[in-house]
């Protein structure tokens, strides 16, 4: 339960108007707080430190960052359409969260309330002339405070919805998802062998939609020291009501309603627990910039980079890790299908593009270095299948000389041991 309402908490957090909400009330809590300190002001303090200025300052906080507000989301909103369109339509979600954004956002908006409730509360005489004095003081605060959030968000606003900060964002999701699964393996659980069938009963899903999370702690609540259950798919699969979402054993049919309250269908994928996304999403990337009309080889090139960059963290030696819910088996996420949803397209698009052909192939022998038998494996797959589209398309036999020489070398590679 508690891990839910920390999922459901974060998903809250994401949320533009969260911490927008949160600054706002901040602000008017922060005005009214003058009335409960006005009592602890010396009497002399007012006349010395000029806080009858207070009432004009306020009022031009209120309406500058009315218009900084109103200017900033229509920017913001401007920003993230182009790199919804430049980019990819799946980047817009993880660009809504940028917490630069929010942070600058909600700053504008808290201080347009605090300065809005000060004016109000000022004309009623609610103050006084010790409130006055310490309205004066925090607003000198709330100044400092929008200075440097202005100077921070015009420093962000030069790289808003730009491809690479961008495509960082997507990376460092990515990144932040394969490193966890890499960290704590089937998502806590233990492996379910591929060539054991499933047994026991099925407990199938409610609705369509991805499977966006797995609550573990939950399951493993519910399955207690009787029950055994086994995934059916990881998070990012695609299900609907005639799929099963896991084999139950050792647990009671009244049991199922609880048991498919742990998982999470929406429309859309999230990263959270879902590797496979952030290279989909790249691989997204490359495609759109190798498209005729835009022909970016520069972009595709670089994206191959980030990739390469994410299927490193397979070859690194970790840790054995003690499963933290036995009980539970989940399916193991498949190195075919990482290479699969990054190399398959951007190979394709690749075909008739030497320079990224190239570097496709080279990202290839890279990883076929530093990685396992299995790693060779899906290298040679790749590099094969790459350099067939190439030598379909190509029209120079040059290019296509190159090519072969480069996936010569990968074959090298995955053939030493």
């Amino acid at each position: 339960m508690l891990a839910r309402l920390g999922w459901v908490l974060r998903g809250f957090q994401r949320r533009l108007w969260f911490r927008a909400t949160l600054f706002s009330v901040a602000g008017v809590v922060t005005a009214l707080l003058a009335l409960l300190l006005r009592d602890h002001i010396p009497a002399s303090l007012p006349a010395k430190v000029g806080a009858d200025a207070v009432d004009k300052i306020l009022t031009i906080i209120a309406s500058s960052m009315l218009a900084v507000t109103t200017f900033s989301l229509s920017t913001m909103v401007t920003a993230y359409n182009a790199a919804a369109s430049s980019v990819t339509p799946r980047a817009y979600p993880l660009l809504l969260e940028d917490s630069t954004t929010q942070n600058a956002l909600a700053t504008f908006l808290g201080s347009f309330l605090f300065s809005l409730v000060g004016i109000i509360a000022l004309s009623t005489g609610l103050y006084g002339d010790n409130g006055r004095v310490v309205l004066f003081a925090v607003t000198l605060v709330v100044i400092l405070l929008i200075v440097f959030t202005l100077l921070r968000w015009i420093d962000h606003l030069s790289r808003l919805g730009q491809l690479d900060a961008t495509s960082d964002s997507i990376e460092d999701a990515a990144m932040h998802s394969l490193q966890r699964w890499l960290d704590h393996p089937y998502l806590g659980g233990v492996a379910a062998p591929i060539d054991e069938p499933a047994s026991g009963r099925p407990v199938f899903a409610d609705r369509t939609g991805y499977l966006q999370r797995v609550d573990m702690p939950l399951l493993a609540d519910l399955c207690g020291n009787q029950g055994r259950l086994r995934l059916a798919a990881l998070p990012g699969a695609f299900l609907d009501p005639a799929q099963p979402l896991l084999w139950v054993e050792g647990l009671p049919p009244e049991q199922d309603e609880r048991l498919r309250a742990a998982f999470t269908l929406d429309a859309r994928r999230l990263h959270d627990q879902d590797p496979r996304f952030g290279l989909t999403v790249l691989g997204e990337i490359a495609t759109g910039a190798l498209v005729p009309s835009r022909s970016d080889s520069g972009t595709a090139i670089a994206i191959l980079g980030r990739a390469q960059r994410l299927l490193t963290e397979l070859t690194k030696r970790r840790e054995p890790v003690e499963p933290r819910y036995p009980r539970i088996k989940v399916p193991e996420l498949s190195l075919d299908d990482l290479f699969d949803d990054f190399f398959l397209p951007v190979g394709r698009d690749a075909a008739p593009l030497v320079e990224v052909g190239m570097r496709l192939q080279k990202a290839l022998a890279r990883l076929a270095v530093q990685g396992d038998a299995r790693i060779k494996r899906e290298c040679l797959r790749h590099s094969r299948l790459a350099l067939a589209r190439a030598e379909a398309t190509l029209g120079q036999a040059e290019d296509r000389v190159i090519l072969q020489q480069l996936a010569a070398d990968v074959e090298r590679l995955c053939a030493s041991r």
